[in-house]
């Protein structure tokens, strides 16, 4: 047979070669798209939340608060992780805030979610009398 001949199966030498090419570039296409969900789905939106106490609060509501506070990721499932901690930076630029939280969402649906929920709303109930100021800010995780 000569090398552009028809095969026994009646397919050309080139024509299986381009069968081929395509069915490889199907495949990296495919890997590429998952890789690009997989990514995608690996971003996260953080949510922020820098609290300053007022001087009037004592250290028994602030426990009281933080108590409250962690409760919330097992009340709420939006909530794919929570995190919290005090300022320790020698800097001297925290302007007053003491407190820092660091909520993370799957996605802004989450999050929207988790702002009116029930169990965020009677937590803001428990801490807005003692904030002297409150901070927020969301972002994507990169």
């Amino acid at each position: 047979m000569a090398c552009c001949g028809i095969t026994k199966w009646g397919w050309s030498f080139p024509a299986i070669v381009l069968v081929g090419a395509l069915f490889v570039v199907g495949a990296v296409a495919r890997n590429n798209s998952q890789a690009d969900e997989k990514k995608e789905s690996a971003k996260m939106l953080r949510h922020v939340v820098l609290f300053k106490f007022k001087e009037t609060s004592s250290a028994e509501d602030v426990a009281k608060i933080l108590k409250e506070f962690e409760t919330l990721p097992s009340k709420i499932p939006q909530i794919a992780a929570f995190e919290w901690g005090t300022d320790n930076s020698p800097e001297g630029l925290a302007d007053g805030f003491t407190h820092c939280f660091l909520i993370t969402f799957k996605s802004e649906k989450d999050r929207d979610a988790y702002l009116p929920h029930e169990a965020h709303q009677a937590f803001v109930g428990v801490v807005k009398p003692h904030l002297e100021k409150v901070l927020v800010v969301d972002y994507w995780a990169k």
